[in-house]
């Protein structure tokens, strides 16, 4: 398909992981094809053969563009004048660092899940390719994709809520808060340190949380105060995260991550408080958020494309008071990348790989805090204990 100037209208989409039964390679399909944008030809979907090859059936991906490891993918689609452009990254965390080196390296935009690598050094690493590569890398906190995070975010940066003085940031869950993790693929791989390093929910959920507060306030984490525990006795990593945070804006905070939080489902809140106002956001109500004037009555904003700004508005694909969430947030970013590669710009928005190096930073920070008695550690030290508190475990 092609439009009127004759600029391909689909960019060809790769995937590698997303194989049957997991969740988030779903999700990720779903959000790139919601907009028309994107198309996927090819895939190395798991490790397992008859997992890979079933999955590309059940996809219509032809079998010759069904590689068994990432590295036969990169070399095939490379090789192919309608090969993918665009490889969207969607494995455990292992393998995020060398399959977006990879691809960097041989010429595709990545799409990629976080965190992004397991140090902070493969981080920067990682940074420097993709500047060298000059290729759009996109890091998929989908959440900054929510038409009213990016509005409550313009708002703060117009100074409607005047010098910021706190933010508090919570993502709860229950689903972790039960043994045996086992049962669970999905719980197995994510409490396994050789799949995602030295931070359990630090790194899965607690990073999430990291992006929204910068990503809103518009300020950036300088020091942060943390204690990471097990609840559930005899796992190796944390299900449960504490910290206090110093914002290099002034603002001070405190971030909550638990896997083990019974009652909860997926519990992502921000407030931000300023001298003047403080805003209010939920992920499991999405289409409004709440702004709340010093000494005023408090204002339910809803999701209307009719008055959010342009940008933001493109964003937002059925009239006010039809309900858009969580698929759609993902496939604003897909959407936003699209836009980028038409104009050769992606917007300044949109999650990329200073997140990745600063989500890096937050979490070797926070395990070194909780490691020295929560002591108050810098997110931008250059001491080599903190570097390299996250190492690659396995990648082979």
């Amino acid at each position: 398909m092609t439009t009127t100037n004759n600029t391909p209208r689909r960019l060809r989409l790769a995937m590698i992981g997303g194989g049957q039964g997991a969740f988030i390679g779903g999700v990720h399909r779903m959000a790139a094809r919601l907009d028309d944008r994107f198309e996927l030809v090819a895939g190395a979907f798991s490790s397992q053969a008859e997992r890979n090859l079933a999955t590309a059936n059940e996809l219509g991906i032809d079998e010759q563009r069904c590689y068994a490891d990432y590295a036969a993918l990169l070399a095939g689609e490379a090789a192919r004048e309608d090969g993918a452009q665009v490889v969207a990254i969607v494995t455990p965390n292992h393998l995020h660092y060398p399959a977006a080196l990879a691809s960097l390296e041989a010429g595709f935009h990545v799409v990629c899940e976080k965190p992004m690598t397991l140090s902070v050094e493969e981080a920067e690493q990682l940074a420097q390719a993709a500047e060298k590569s000059a290729r759009h890398f996109v890091l998929m906190h989908n959440y900054a994709g929510y038409p009213l995070v990016q509005h409550a975010r313009e708002l703060i940066a117009e100074g409607a809520l005047g010098q910021l003085r706190h933010v508090q940031v919570e993502y709860i869950q229950e689903w972790l808060s039960e043994p045996p993790e086992a049962d669970n693929r999905q719980a197995a791989w994510r409490l396994d340190p050789t799949q995602v390093g030295a931070a359990g929910c630090l790194g899965d959920i607690g990073v999430h949380a990291f992006q929204l507060a910068q990503f809103i306030s518009g300020q950036r984490v300088s020091e942060v105060s943390a204690e990471l525990v097990t609840a559930v006795p005899g796992r190796a990593l944390d299900d449960n995260v504490q910290a206090l945070l110093r914002f290099n804006g002034g603002a001070r905070g405190m971030l909550w991550a638990s896997q083990t939080a019974a009652g909860y489902e997926n519990a992502l809140t921000i407030r931000v408080i300023g001298e003047k106002a403080s805003l209010q956001w939920a992920q499991e109500q999405p289409n409004e958020l709440w702004l709340k004037p010093l000494n005023g009555p408090s204002q339910r904003l809803t999701r209307r494309d009719d008055w959010l700004s342009a940008g933001i508005g493109q964003g937002v694909r059925v009239p006010g008071g039809h309900p858009e969430g969580y698929i759609e947030a993902f496939a604003n970013l897909y959407q936003a990348l699209a836009d980028g590669h038409m104009s050769g710009e992606c917007p300044a928005w949109l999650p990329g790989i200073d997140d990745g190096v600063d989500g890096m930073r937050f979490i070797a920070a926070a395990i070194t805090s909780s490691q020295a008695a929560s002591a108050w550690t810098p997110l931008h030290s250059t001491n080599d204990t903190v570097r390299k508190t996250l190492q690659r475990t396995l990648y082979e």
